[in-house]
């Protein structure tokens, strides 16, 4: 399965976990956080205006070790950690208890119980997919490999089909089929044809990989090698026909509306009408193909595949797909490529951190409904509510100076930023999981009933008006994100903590933190994506063609800036995979920046040693605390797969890129011409 491609999230593709002090108490960096930032995290022999990110967190970065269960060290995870023990504490309370069962106690309890009986699970070893593996072997041809990936409740498409359920990018209130390029296990395309030394080491050891998981299920380990070479020849054929990551990011070139029958005829060894069908979708006439491309080449390549290569496709599949749902052997094989090869993290992480995540992704909201009326108060919804109140007051003022936008196209813009939606925290209306039946005895059912419930979900949807309350994230998750065919931003609960956001922090923490992820997804609305979509969510051009080419203009700049900047072994970022996200970090420090300024500790003199905290003026101190909240460190693999996938800069350029093109940076740490991150008013990027 895809994830819908109009989901801009704000922070990391991987959060993993790590211990987090609670408020008050001594950080891991040995200072208090009374003054809610950590000055002994800091590296003062840089200056602030040759790198900011270090200035402010180098000495961290120091003396940080990544923990052996984790990919990366910081205030993402830190918080991930903070959040999973306060879930860790739901699921043991719930799982001791004699819930009524039906109840999302009794789910939720049930699921964590049954996930921690490493006993049963081991003592089952594959025999859980066993009947699957009959299906797969019993196939003859190509097209009942079709029917049977079509047909499959618990995974519908399979191997080969990526297919979603999401808003028509034309018609917003409408739920269509979404088809988009599928059929890859690495990362990307290039991960299949890159010949640099990483690369070349990841896919042996993918061969390796399914090697290992065919000779659990009793293949000789000649002919599982064999398997695994012709598997990746496979995918490689498949690759080909892939759009890479940052061309994925263009709304138009990936939209296309397609009767079912026209399908057919251009790719009738796919034979659509029968491919829907089998899933039960005999109705649905039209979908959604965001890469028609890779469709068009899977029709070519089906036939001409031998059977065997397709069945032993579909083997890999599930074997990978639920390998942590089966005995400790699938799951190291799988932890042992998917993140230790591929992410660099040495150790996996504890069991009841897996299981909690597994429980996050199939009873997502049952498991919210516990954790925020355990955790999240109302007041702090309501705090929130205001903060993104006076950044939208500050986006409107903003709109209505640009120089660069013509009356015409700026009221189309204010008519969308006045409309656009604020969720905050946790859903009004819960998803309902009342039938999936939750067994304490059978951990790999659990998880199957759970998948057969989302598609079943998902199916209901087609076709039908866009439920507009509905949360793509539970609220404990850390992160948030901006939905552009929905015209919203959404902030659930779990990012709403320090170093986010503290109601003891002073204004310029909170402003420079939780004030700059507020502004980060408003801007997403109106980044080089977002600004394709009109306050209906409808993707039109309501721009004058005039417009277009100035905001074009003024991005370039951008992704020519980012372009520049490298990692690891000289490794250069891509400017365009990262522009919406690049974009939105500009737009977040200038919108918080302007509404810190509102606020009485932003209207001080800031020269005044009355308005120092810790000996930072308040200017100073906004910056910091947002410097802070991008304190990180990832290993060299997640970095690698990051800057290949991740439409997200790096955590140093997430700080140091916006503030080369911020004035107000520069008056507030005496940035200086010659320094690395200053830039004249003529070289500096302003879009918003």
């Amino acid at each position: 399965m895809i994830r819908s491609k109009q989901i801009i999230l704000y922070g990391l593709s991987v959060v993993c976990l790590i211990a987090c002090q609670k408020k008050g108490d001594v950080t891991e960096a040995g200072s208090h956080r009374t003054t809610f930032f950590d000055k002994s995290g800091m590296d003062t022999t840089v200056s602030p205006g040759d790198d900011f990110f270090t200035y402010a967190n180098g000495g961290w970065v120091k003396k940080t070790t990544i923990p052996g269960d984790q990919t990366g060290w910081g205030s993402f995870y830190q918080l991930y950690e903070d959040n999973q023990l306060k879930t860790r504490t739901i699921l043991e309370e719930v799982a001791k208890s004699d819930a009524k069962t039906g109840s999302v106690s009794q789910q939720v309890g049930d699921f964590y119980a049954s996930g921690m009986d490493t006993a049963l699970i081991d003592k089952l070893g594959y025999e859980p997919v066993k009947a699957e593996l009959a299906r797969i072997a019993a196939l003859t041809n190509y097209k009942e490999v079709l029917n049977y990936i079509a047909s499959d409740k618990t995974n519908r498409g399979g191997e080969f089909i990526g297919l979603y359920v999401g808003a028509d990018d034309r018609q917003s209130s409408i739920n269509r089929l979404i088809f988009g390029q599928s059929g890859l296990s690495l990362p990307e395309k290039d991960y299949y044809t890159k010949t640099d030394a990483p690369t070349r080491k990841v896919r042996a050891a993918f061969v390796a990989y399914m090697t290992k998981l065919f000779t659990l299920i009793g293949v000789d380990s000649v002919s599982a090698r064999t398997k695994a070479d012709a598997l990746l020849e496979l995918e490689t054929t498949l690759a080909r026909s892939h759009k890479a990551p940052a061309d994925l990011r263009d709304p138009v070139a990936n939209y296309h509306k397609l009767a079912v029958p026209d399908l057919t005829r251009q790719m009738p060894n796919l034979d659509w009408r029968t491919l829907l069908t089998m899933m039960s979708l005999q109705k649905v006439d039209t979908v959604l193909v965001g890469q028609p491309g890779y469709y068009q080449a899977l029709d070519k390549l089906l036939p001409t595949t031998p059977i065997s290569v397709l069945k032993d496709r579909l083997v890999f599949g599930l074997l990978d797909n639920n390998a942590g749902a089966l005995s400790k052997p699938f799951e190291q094989a799988s932890f042992e490529f998917n993140s230790k090869t591929l992410y660099g993290q040495p150790q996996q992480p504890e069991r009841w951190k897996r299981i909690a995540n597994r429980i996050d992704a199939s009873l997502g909201e049952a498991l919210g409904q516990l954790w925020v009326k355990k955790y999240f108060p109302a007041e702090a919804k309501q705090r929130m509510l205001v903060l993104v109140g006076n950044l939208q007051k500050v986006y409107r003022e903003r709109i209505e100076k640009l120089d660069w936008m013509a009356p015409e196209t700026k009221k189309v813009a204010l008519v969308k930023l006045d409309k656009f939606v604020k969720k905050i925290g946790y859903p009004d209306k819960w998803k309902d999981y009342s039938d999936i039946e939750v067994k304490r005895d059978d951990y790999f059912g659990n998880v199957q009933r759970a998948r057969v419930h989302y598609f079943n979900q998902e199916w209901a949807k087609i076709n039908q008006p866009v439920d507009r309350a509905e949360w793509a994230m539970t609220p404990p998750t850390v992160n948030a994100y901006a939905n552009p065919t929905n015209n919203e931003v959404v902030f659930p609960a779990g990012i709403l903590q320090f170093p986010f956001f503290d109601k003891d922090a002073d204004d310029a923490i909170n402003y420079g933190s939780i004030g700059m992820v507020i502004g980060h997804e408003m801007t997403h609305l109106f980044d080089d994506q977002g600004r394709q979509y009109d306050a209906g969510g409808n993707l039109r051009d309501w721009w004058t063609k005039q417009d277009a080419e100035r905001f074009s203009a003024k991005t370039q700049a951008v992704v020519n800036q980012y372009n520049a900047y490298t990692v690891l072994d000289n490794l250069h970022l891509n400017g365009r995979l990262t522009l919406g996200e690049n974009l939105a970090d500009l737009g977040g420090i200038t919108l918080a920046y302007q509404a810190f300024k509102l606020t009485k500790q932003g209207r001080s003199a800031s020269g005044k040693s009355t308005d120092k905290i810790d000996g930072f003026t308040p200017d100073q101190r906004f910056f910091l605390g947002f410097a802070q909240v991008w304190r990180i460190k990832v290993r060299d693999e997640t970095q690698r797969v990051g800057v290949a996938t991740d439409p997200h800069a790096p955590a140093k350029y997430r700080v140091n890129g916006p503030l080369t093109n911020f004035t107000p940076f520069y008056a507030a740490f005496s940035v200086k011409p010659g320094q690395k991150l200053y830039k004249s008013d003529e070289q500096q990027a302003r879009i918003w």
